[in-house]
């Protein structure tokens, strides 16, 4: 069965953001505040930056490092937004960043090629083509390349896992860009994210009303070529993972599935990770307060933590 291609629109899906996240989580949860932008004393900003060309598209990051140099470099983190591989923008994840800068990350929002525009593996060529950037720029974002995580919610937090389960996996690094530069992570914050397509718990794969996100993305239904959803599932790729993981998540099960099942993996490797969930909370609950603090102050944590040991 040849590969489905309508979900190639060439037009941004812009049915995910932060305000229609809220509109929807706002009914339940009416005390949630969008968490805005803040410009920090501490903190250099450069936005709108190219770091690969894929034919005639322009991929563009946003950077956030701590203002004072360092001899040393910073720990860097790439950030991945969310919205079903089809939606989201990598905006959403500013406020995150600027914070994360200001707990002296040197921190970056990146854009990826969307279902609209590139199916299954192009996004995960993209993000690591943008670990590969920060590598080659390092010295002029005082990042110290031993050390870089990638942090990802929801559809960027299978993105995140999978993208460090492949570490030196030839067939999804891309032919694009700083090809010279490995685009090897050392921590892993995925923020609900699914572990697996094929997980029995994975909510992903129904398409009796409407076409799943995953559908979308894989051109593919899960029952048209189940070898190509597990291949794309980060569980599936678990025993190469070297770096630790935390799990963030909300207190919806089906977005974090085979999250268990991929810790015993780790667990089974002596590669560590660790779980906090937030108990009665949205699937957005990273783009909104009450919760928008102490995630910044888990992330902080962990990865002070995980880098200290390096």
């Amino acid at each position: 069965m040849a590969q489905s291609t309508k979900g190639l629109t060439g037009k941004p899906d812009t049915s995910y953001s932060t305000y229609s996240a809220f509109r929807s989580t706002s009914k339940q949860y009416p005390d949630i505040r969008i968490v805005r932008e803040k410009k920090f004393p501490s903190v250099k900003e450069s936005r709108g930056l190219v770091y690969c060309r894929v034919g005639e598209r322009d991929l563009r990051i946003d950077a956030f490092q701590p203002a004072k140099k360092r001899s040393a470099g910073y720990p860097a983190v790439l950030i991945v937004h969310g919205g079903g591989w089809r939606s989201g923008n990598r905006t959403q994840h500013i406020p995150l960043a600027q914070h994360l800068a200001d707990a002296g990350f040197a921190s970056f929002t990146v854009e990826y090629r969307l279902s609209t525009e590139a199916l299954f593996p192009a996004a995960v060529h993209d993000v690591k083509a943008a670990l590969r950037w920060m590598r080659a720029n390092a010295k002029k974002f005082n990042i110290d390349s031993s050390k870089i995580a990638i942090i990802g919610f929801s559809a960027g937090g299978e993105l995140a896992a999978f993208v460090g389960t492949t570490s030196d996996m030839a067939r999804f690094e891309g032919r694009e860009c700083n090809q010279s530069h490995s685009s090897n992570v050392q921590a892993i914050v995925d923020i609900d994210g699914t572990l697996s397509f094929v997980h029995p718990e994975s909510g992903e794969g129904d398409d009796r009303k409407a076409t799943s996100a995953a559908t979308y993305w894989f051109g593919y239904g899960k029952a048209e070529n189940p070898e190509l959803w597990k291949d794309g599932s980060p569980l599936t790729h678990a025993a190469n993972n070297k770096a630790p993981v935390l799990f963030l998540n909300s207190s919806i099960e089906r977005m974090h599935a085979g999250r268990d099942d991929f810790r015993k993996v780790l667990d089974g490797n002596g590669v560590y990770s660790e779980v906090f969930t937030f108990e009665n909370s949205p699937h957005s609950f990273c783009l909104f307060e009450p919760w928008f603090d102490p995630t910044v102050q888990h992330i902080t944590r962990f990865l002070n933590q995980v880098f200290a040991k390096k």
